[in-house]
């Protein structure tokens, strides 16, 4: 027992400051000395309804997690409860800024499964559009990066032409917007009187507006600091993710499925594939702009060597017969009825097909076990796989580097939430 000799006074001083460090610990334990911050879904810098979860350390961000599937779109078990052709218009609502592209992947898978080849003008019917609508999608990336960093001229730019494609597309698809033009087996029509000229003036104004749009943007301090070494994406990780389309050709990997595993006739056209090595931003911006000129190289080779012929493979018991005859015969009627109400007969049968997308590689993986319904069908959406890259690509970044960084991405989340 202590004696009232060996009794001393608390330091107070020591008691407070021990107070104090315990209940900072406990606070930071609890609250941490950072703060959350939600950007999206209702944000224009998300470009659609993306929520990214942002731990910010003052204005550096330390830890990002995406957040998709605010639209409960479903179109996967839609496609497995309706014929093949009947699921067209579906595709347009993919990635809807790219129709004609997402029509063109979907009908190649199904006549792979049916082992149906087009004829040659067919094909080259399907490159022309194809690549109006690769266009079409880079147009309205580059016009939006560039206003998401401050360059508003540009949009107006990129869109005006973007308008000029859906003038284009409404002449030919009758649609400006969801065109629905590719059916299983062909297309709705052939290209309609004077459209080769048409496209050809298009072609003409495009490039002109190319170069603008490079002048404004290639040399512009602003923009170049906005965009260089910013959301750098090294070739081995561009890889592990699994990405494609720019976002892969701009961190040094070359590979293009319309050169890797040509399909639709690709092989016979010359044109390059646009390659960079830094992985950043900007570079993937000039990816985006080179392939738009190459677009306009095979479009014009498409124009020269267009075939003459029919558009549409000739099956007579799975494709519809001519309107005319429907409308003159009862068996063609008859016919036309069967097709219609049952769908085409496929095979029973897995098959894949990866197209060359504007955003990337659009897959369809169709399992049939016959008839006109397909027992499962799988959509790789590459704006959902790129997306992937975003918990490790936006760590380290500022605040205000977040929309240049999903701007140079260019996804739509049409297809991330399929």
């Amino acid at each position: 027992m202590k004696t009232t000799t060996d009794y001393q006074a608390p330091d107070n001083a020591q008691k407070a400051a021990d107070f104090a460090a315990d209940y900072q610990a406990e606070t930071t334990d609890l609250m941490g000395d950072k703060m959350v911050l939600n950007m999206g879904p209702s944000h224009p810098a998300t470009h659609g309804v993306l929520r990214l979860i942002l731990e910010l350390d003052g204005e550096v961000i330390t830890k990002a997690e995406p957040d998709i599937g605010f639209l409960h779109r479903g179109d996967e078990k839609i496609a497995e409860n309706m014929h093949y052709n009947q699921f067209i218009p579906y595709t347009d609502r993919l990635d809807y800024l790219a129709p004609l592209a997402n029509n063109v992947a979907y009908a190649c898978a199904v006549e792979k499964l049916m082992g149906w080849v087009l004829p040659p003008r067919g094909q080259a019917v399907r490159v022309l559009a194809c690549e109006l609508a690769r266009i079409s999608s880079h147009m309205l990336g580059v016009g939006v990066c560039a206003m998401d960093v401050g360059a508003m001229t540009v949009f107006l730019y990129t869109f005006t032409e973007r308008e000029k494609i859906y003038n284009l597309c409404e002449q030919l698809t009758g649609a400006r917007f969801t065109t629905s033009y590719t059916r299983i087996g062909g297309q709705i029509r052939d290209l309609p009187e004077g459209f080769e000229a048409r496209v050809r003036t298009f072609l003409k104004e495009c490039s002109e507006q190319i170069e603008e749009i490079a002048s404004l943007l290639d040399k512009n301090k602003i923009f170049i600091n906005r965009m260089c070494d910013v959301g750098t994406i090294t070739k081995e990780d561009a890889i592990s993710y699994g990405m494609t389309g720019p976002n892969l050709r701009a961190s040094g990997v070359e590979r293009d499925l319309r050169k890797d595993s040509p399909y639709l006739g690709y092989e016979k056209y010359d044109f390059d594939i646009p390659v960079a090595e830094e992985g950043d931003c900007y570079a993937r911006y000039q990816v985006r702009m080179e392939e738009m000129r190459q677009s306009i190289r095979i479009i014009e080779q498409v124009l020269d060597t267009l075939p003459e012929g029919p558009v549409n493979i000739v099956d007579p018991k799975s494709t519809l017969p001519a309107k005319e005859r429907v409308l003159m015969s009862m068996e063609e009627l008859i016919h036309h009825f069967i097709v219609s109400t049952q769908g085409i007969d496929a095979p029973k049968g897995e098959v894949y097909f990866g197209h060359e997308n504007p955003k990337g590689e659009l897959g369809f993986y169709i399992h049939s076990k016959g008839g006109g319904v397909p027992h499962r069908l799988k959509i790789r959406s590459p704006s959902f796989v790129n997306l992937s890259i975003c918990s490790e690509l936006l760590k380290g970044t500022m605040v205000s580097d977040v929309p240049a960084i999903l701007g140079s991405l260019d996804f739509v989340m049409g297809e991330c939430d399929r």
